[in-house]
């Protein structure tokens, strides 16, 4: 008789000395928990059956005790313009979300949900559009990234946690994901290569700051002063331009990692010639680079992207007074490409049936 799923514990959330310490718990020797880390976080098993070089009552025991949640995919949507996939993902209690996987020259790079939902409120994103359900536990995260492996066969070498979600919304178990996919147990994906977006919350960018990470924070701009941030992004109304800007000085001192700044361009609202100026005085002479991010129209909002000619207009502004700026190529347009579209297509669909 199957035990109540309730009472089994999320395994592939317990780190390498956490394992081991609970193989230790339940009467086994630790070394066993360094071969089940190795079979859940290197060679990416998903069930216990797997596990060929422990004992049959080891892994009936294991099977009594934890569980191995899976990303069951319900969508993979393949773009016809670039090298870009979407999948949708179904957890164990029925909550959606959605991962991206772009390839490029230099490897292969997965954006990932840290939240199930969002409740940031963003006024052009189609994430926070119902709000936050759940935060995402460490397995949920990087179970993302070990399926999109296993389905693809290819290696991820980058990781950008800048899906559905605030991942210092989530703090402790994004910090713990971040541990363990760098980790040399585990996929052993360098810090270096991992980036993770923020809205701006001030008192966890601190934090960030002080757990000797090495990763990137890109904190998601979008207004180049207080009373424009506030109008795209409802949660700027807690915490001033000028404190959020602080943090991300604070980042960059105590870790050496420059900033990257997103900001996402609308037409009409913040790419005129007063953004330009004031981007230009809050950027200048700081070690950071800016994306500017052509805004994905999203059917519940009205906002609009500029066209090409004005965006390059507002770029050349920008690089002519020495801000280091790019605009983001445009990837997965063709299928669902903004953050929170094919989840929230998902859900209209099923509301409709």
């Amino acid at each position: 008789m199957e035990t109540d799923r309730s009472k089994k514990k999320d395994i592939v959330s317990f780190d390498y000395e956490e394992l081991q310490s609970e193989m230790r718990e339940i009467g086994e020797k630790p070394f066993r928990g360094k071969q089940i880390y190795s079979w859940l976080h290197e060679k990416l098993a998903d069930d216990f059956s797997q596990m060929t070089n422990l004992s049959m009552p080891l892994r009936e025991k294991l099977d009594r005790l934890y569980e191995i949640r899976k990303a069951e995919l319900v969508t993979r949507q393949i773009s016809k313009k670039d090298p870009t996939e979407k999948y949708l993902f179904k957890l164990f209690d029925g909550c959606m979300i959605e991962s991206v996987l772009m390839k490029y020259d230099y490897g292969n790079s997965v954006c990932i949900s840290s939240q199930a939902g969002c409740r940031m409120g963003c006024r052009f994103c189609a994430s926070g559009i119902g709000g936050l359900v759940r935060n995402l536990t460490p397995s949920e995260m990087l179970g993302q990234i070990y399926r999109i492996q296993k389905l693809t066969g290819e290696r991820v070498s980058n990781v950008v946690v800048m899906g559905t979600g605030e991942p210092l919304d989530n703090y402790d178990n994004f910090l713990k994901f971040v541990r363990m996919i760098s980790d040399e147990h585990g996929l052993n994906i360098g810090q270096r290569s991992i980036t993770a977006s923020t809205c701006g919350i001030v008192p966890n960018m601190k934090r960030l700051a002080e757990e000797n990470l090495q990763i990137t924070l890109a904190l998601s701009l979008h207004g180049s002063n207080q009373e424009k941030r506030e109008k795209l992004m409802p949660v700027a109304g807690r915490y001033e331009l000028s404190e959020v800007m602080e943090a991300c000085d604070y980042y960059f001192e105590k870790t050496g990692r420059r900033p990257t700044f997103e900001y996402s361009l609308v037409k009409d609202v913040n790419d005129g010639e007063d953004d330009a100026k004031e981007l230009i005085l809050l950027l200048r002479g700081r070690n950071c680079h800016l994306n500017l991010i052509p805004v994905n129209p999203v059917k519940e909002r009205d906002f609009q992207r500029p066209d090409r000619k004005n965006a390059l207009a507002f770029k050349n502004k920008l690089e002519k007074n020495g801000i280091n700026v790019t605009i983001r190529r445009e990837r997965g347009s063709d299928i669902d490409g903004a953050c929170g579209q094919l989840r929230r297509r998902y859900a209209d669909a099923k509301k409709e049936k």
